[in-house]
């Protein structure tokens, strides 16, 4: 009877060794990998010349800061605004920010990173972000920040000259 005992122990062990060994996640087993998304989102940016068409800083429609400027994503990770009379140069990136702790609510979001080496008082330091990146297509970028220290949105919308 005691061997009988022993062996239902054993069984009992067993799955739940077992159960706790099996994964609860419904992913296929591969890491986050975005890639592909930020390949194609640098493709977009760099295919042409583009203009900020909605600018709101928390709340405040700022669009017209920037009105007359075009904006230029090169390839080489360099950002040129120019309105024909002022050349503002700043750098950019498509990264994934699936691996740092920002205060984006998703694990695998993109960033879309802005920096213009500018004052604290000038209209493009308002431009200085990591961006998360909301949509994509071949006219449009809309980009989205929430501040963790204030809680306000951001929001930034390039259109395709």
């Amino acid at each position: 009877m005691k061997k009988i005992g022993n062996i239902g122990l054993l069984i009992m062990l067993s799955f739940s060794l077992m159960s706790s060994m099996c994964s609860s996640d419904d992913d296929d087993g591969s890491p986050n990998n975005n890639n592909q998304q930020i390949a194609e989102i640098e493709g977009t940016a760099q295919s042409g010349t583009w203009r900020i068409s909605n600018f709101n800083d928390s709340g405040q429609n700022e669009t017209s800061d920037f009105n007359g400027y075009n904006f230029s994503f090169n390839a080489d990770g360099s950002l040129v605004a120019t309105n024909g009379s002022n050349t503002m140069t700043g750098t950019w990136s498509v990264t994934d920010d699936s691996n740092s702790s920002d205060d984006s609510s998703s694990d695998d979001d993109i960033d879309f990173n802005i920096f213009f080496p500018v004052s604290d008082s000038n209209d493009f330091e308002d431009l200085n972000d990591d961006w998360d990146v909301v949509t994509t297509t071949s006219t449009r970028i809309e980009l989205i920040d929430i501040s963790g220290g204030n809680g306000g949105t951001d929001l930034l919308t390039f259109e395709r000259n």
